[in-house]
């Protein structure tokens, strides 16, 4: 199974051009596929509605997304009727297999007065893979206060290592005259995670280094896949400064649950993609 992660800029590349279809085509061949920066109603791509044209440009894929910002941009009555005009920021999970079930999941935040703060989430799938049932999920931290990175990497690992006591989106679904869903502790958590290798931040996600075992495999840390392949260097990076194209960070992570870690295969960074500030990331499981 080919996984990719791409924070998507809303569709804007570095060279300032619109274009999904230049974006789809970087991503085209994975099995699930984690966006974020996913848009509806933003006046800096014309108010196009990202996910209907994700979900026409990969018509073989299952979809879900989330906002967890959702704010007014002009709602009016107009001819009588009352209007909707809303903006939309979120994270998005396109699967080449059925998503079971869909949740979003707020992450902590602070109110700030200066830069912009909105809120963060995670798009959760549980997606009825060829192996069993996984759950995905498409991740986006705040860009500014590494506090805050730890306490939503807090918050997300208990909902990730709690779910099969917590259940997602619904349990004892047969009230409903619904099947139960299933309650994998395997997850891939995948997305622009806004912090380099080796800060707090990282380590509270991953776990610090011993120094003389290194970072060992623990139920309670996910894994970083390029990390865990030895594909990460001092040199990767997965954003480029739009108005300073030297300076380049490593922000974009895929990370999976230690019982996963002995199928991985293979982790990879598009360097070669233009479709945003950022750069897609990828692994496959054997």
């Amino acid at each position: 199974m080919r996984f990719v992660s791409y924070n998507i800029q809303y569709g804007i590349g570095l060279d300032g051009r619109f274009d999904l279809e230049r974006i789809a085509a970087s991503i085209g061949d994975a099995d699930i596929i984690a966006l974020q920066e996913v848009t509806r109603g933003f006046h800096r791509n014309g108010h196009v509605d990202l996910v209907t044209r994700f979900e026409k440009l990969f018509p073989g894929h299952f979809s879900a997304f989330h906002a967890p910002c959702d704010i007014d941009i002009g709602s009016a009555i107009e001819d009588g009727r009352a209007v909707s005009r809303r903006f939309q920021f979120g994270n998005m999970i396109l699967s080449r297999w059925p998503i079971l079930a869909t949740r979003l999941i707020p992450l902590p935040r602070t109110r700030t007065i200066s830069p912009m703060n909105l809120q963060r989430g995670a798009t959760e799938a549980l997606i009825a893979t060829p192996d069993g049932p996984l759950r995905v999920y498409s991740v986006h931290l705040d860009h500014v206060l590494p506090a805050e990175r730890i306490a939503q990497i807090r918050y997300l690992k208990d909902r990730l290592l709690g779910y099969p006591l917590e259940g997602g989106a619904i349990t004892g679904a047969a009230d409903f005259g619904m099947a139960e869903p299933p309650h994998p502790e395997d997850f891939v958590v995948m997305g622009d995670f806004n912090m380099e290798p080796e800060t707090p931040e990282y380590c509270a996600m991953t776990g610090s280094r011993d120094a003389f075992y290194g970072r060992s495999l623990r139920l309670e840390n996910p894994v970083d896949a390029l990390a865990h392949l030895g594909r990460l260097t001092p040199e990767s990076y997965s954003w480029i400064h739009p108005e300073n194209p030297e300076k380049r960070m490593h922000l974009d992570y895929c990370f999976l649950s230690a019982g996963l870690a002995s199928r991985l295969s293979d982790a990879w960074t598009d360097y070669e993609a233009k479709g945003s500030d950022h750069l897609p990331v990828g692994f496959t499981l054997a």
